[in-house]
């Protein structure tokens, strides 16, 4: 069971090579939560490259 989904999405390249460091951010200013699942996902057409990264968590007991 979760109670809060965030999600990471990057198109531009730029956006792409950081999104690992924002996530990374993220996780360490949200110490008190605890990841029970995950989900990556990549989706593209003819210019485009789209990654997501889907986050679910809970509050920490």
């Amino acid at each position: 069971m979760f109670t809060g989904v965030k999600v990471f999405s990057a198109t531009k390249a730029k956006e792409r090579e950081e999104l690992s460091e924002n996530v990374t951010r993220w996780l360490r200013s949200n110490s008190d939560l605890e990841i029970v699942d995950k989900i990556v996902r990549q989706s593209s057409d003819n210019e485009f490259h789209c990654y997501s990264l889907v986050i679910f968590y809970k509050h920490k007991s």
